[in-house]
């Protein structure tokens, strides 16, 4: 029986310590109209925070019950409680994890509608929308936004108003309003924008006035500015140039080092270097031996055999290499930069292989090889070279994009010098007119005070005072210190005045410079255009017939030149085509090589290779056709 009494009790007291709380939280008032007595929650927008009222009385209650001291959040009110000391004899102590007794409340969830309330400010009052409304439509939110449009603003609206409203959602950095009841605000960051849409659709009345002019329904939602877009697209390009150096120091870290020294020529290093491009592990390095090898003309008809089956061996690792890209093509996505340097290995394996077979081509080389074995040779060198190709092709795709990259970052290097060097003359010449300003200010002054100290002088004249000499003697002195610092005031007014025009005459200078470089580079462009057209001939001949008929053809002239420039030894016909082909599916060979015949200075044809491997090549000869025109 004593037992459940303390029970009760304990219950009793918690109720009522429980209810005070609550009560003082939540603001509960009596109706007194109610029949029944019951009660109601009455919850301004300061109680929504739910602070605790009165710390001390609500300490005192948790104290007695035994409990640490907690507010509706959970933090604790008295730091250096201790549950031991309950003022309760008899009643163990309370946790607030005790099943029944819920002290934190659980967090809010995040599907729950957010109840707006009314918002008083200094010179106005927000009212909140209906709840049942749908919430007002807004537009798509541009990158980077930081600007809200504001309309419905009342009539009588001012930008001081406009401020109270919304410096609560952030820092303001500009505002642009309208006469149409409307505005543009630009914050600081871009989270207080969608604190600013919070207002969307609340009723505002300025003061108690209830005039139509005083009245007004906000509409808030995104809008577009420049700045904004500005700002973000920098911080895009910034994160872009960080990602591309992250790269390329990791190609550099990839870089593999320079090979060793290749060893001479003998029976036993053939046998090993032949073992060797069998091993897929080895057969870079056996192969660049073999490569080195041949082009010192070692090839001779004891040893043909044993450097053709060394050939052999390393046109056997073709498919293996055909068949290594095609994994690597697969895990692209999942390692994309392995598959980059993988590639790249493959496309230096394939340059090896095809200049093995263009230095057993030569030659000191070819003539030791027999007629099968020379065609053999030919027929690997040809697949070698589309495969090569193919890869050489996707190799450059890359990078051709990185060069687009860096020469955007390369304008935008030049643009932002020439924005440094304007402001800096700007903030000079800023600088020197407000000097001048101040200086002018500080002439007017002394001028005040001589003009006072004259009349001082004056009215001590006309009176008859006993010490009438000193004052006067003071006055002149006072009057002489005046002028030497009016004349030193005005001689740096002077100085001021000469290094502001100075400064003017550099920044017309500067600009005078930039308009002559941008005519010079306009006027290079166009001497290099004509230069284009008319380098092929002389002028004498561009009057008779121009072998050169259209742009087009100026454009393929300049393609074709770069690609045998980078083959000295020349291209067949067939070869230059499938390179423009990949450029342009219209191309014939026809018209390219009527086109090279008619430029006779610039490509020359000549015959190579002896018996049945005679081939017909394309060199380029424009410098020296170049001496000869």
């Amino acid at each position: 029986m004593f037992q459940d009494q303390r029970e009760a009790h304990w219950l009793v007291i918690t109720a009522v310590s429980l209810g005070s709380y609550f009560k003082n939280v939540f603001h509960i008032h009596d109706l007194p109209g109610s029949a029944d007595n019951a009660r109601t929650l009455n919850v301004d927008s300061a109680a929504m925070t739910l602070p605790v009222s009165d710390p001390t009385a609500w300490a005192t209650a948790m104290n007695n019950l035994g409990m640490a001291p907690l507010g509706i959040a959970g933090q604790p009110i008295l730091p250096d409680f201790d549950p031991a000391l309950g003022m309760m004899t008899g009643i163990p102590p309370i946790t607030p994890m005790m099943p029944g007794l819920g002290i934190v409340p659980p967090p809010i969830p995040p599907d729950m509608p957010v109840v707006k309330e009314i918002i008083h400010c200094k010179s106005c009052t927000l009212f909140p929308p209906n709840p049942n409304l749908p919430p007002p439509a807004t537009r798509e939110r541009p990158p980077g936004c930081k600007t809200v449009f504001v309309g419905g603003l009342p009539e009588n609206g001012t930008e001081q108003i406009i401020i109270e409203v919304f410096e609560q959602c952030g820092e303001i950095i500009a505002i642009r309003k309208s006469k149409k009841n409307f505005c543009h605000i630009r914050f600081a960051e871009e989270y207080m924008v969608d604190k600013a849409l919070y207002l969307s659709g609340y009723r505002i009345r300025l003061g108690s006035s209830t005039d139509k002019k005083d009245t007004g329904r906000l509409h808030v939602d995104f809008a577009q500015a420049r700045d904004d877009l500005y700002e973000w697209e920098c911080k895009q390009r910034m994160l872009a140039r960080e990602e591309r150096h992250r790269r390329r120091m990791e190609e550099e870290r990839m870089r593999p080092p320079s090979p060793p020294p290749v060893v001479h020529y003998s029976d036993h290093e053939c046998s090993i270097v032949a073992e060797k491009l069998k091993d897929d592990s080895k057969f870079s390095e056996a192969v660049q031996t073999l490569l080195t090898w041949i082009e010192r003309g070692e090839v001779n008809r004891r040893s043909a055999n044993h450097f053709y089956s060394m050939i052999q061996s390393a046109n056997s690792h073709v498919r293996r290499l055909v068949n290594e890209k095609a994994t690597h093509e697969k895990e692209m996505e999942e390692a994309k930069e392995k598959f980059k340097h993988a590639l790249s290995g493959i496309l230096i394996q394939f340059e090896q292989i095809v200049a093995v077979y263009h230095s057993a081509s030569k030659q000191k080389a070819w003539d030791h090889f027999t007629k099968a074995q020379r065609k053999n040779i030919s027929v690997w060198c040809k697949q070698a070279e589309e495969i090569r190709n193919i890869h050489n092709d996707e190799l450059m795709g890359i990078r051709r994009e990185e060069e687009m990259e860096m020469s955007d970052d390369e304008m935008e290097e030049t643009t932002e010098t020439k924005e440094t060097e304007e402001s800096a003359l700007a903030s000079q010449a800023e600088a020197l007119k407000e000097e001048n300003d101040s200086l002018r200010w500080q002439l007017d002054a002394y001028r005040n005070e001589v003009e006072l100290l004259k009349q001082e002088q004056g009215k001590a004249l006309r009176e008859d005072d006993p010490n009438k000499e000193q004052q006067l003697q003071l006055l002149q002195q006072a009057l002489q210190g005046m002028q030497q610092h009016l004349l030193k005031v005005q001689e740096e007014y002077k100085k001021k005045e000469a290094e502001l025009d100075r400064i003017k005459d550099d920044k017309l200078q500067v600009e005078k410079l930039l308009e002559n470089l941008h005519e010079k580079q306009e006027n290079c462009t166009s001497r290099l255009c004509a230069a284009s057209q008319e380098s092929d001939q002389p002028p004498e001949k561009i009057v008779i017939g121009n072998p050169v008929k259209s742009e087009r053809e100026a454009l393929l002239v300049g393609i074709i030149s770069t690609f045998l420039h980078v083959h000295p030894f020349g291209a067949s016909i067939e070869y230059i085509c499938s390179y423009l082909n990949r450029l342009d599916n219209k191309i014939s060979t026809s018209d390219v090589e009527s086109l090279m015949s008619r430029l006779r200075h610039t490509f020359r044809q000549e015959m190579t290779g002896v018996g049945a491997s005679l081939e017909k090549r394309w060199k380029f000869c424009g410098f020296e056709g170049l001496k000869l025109t």
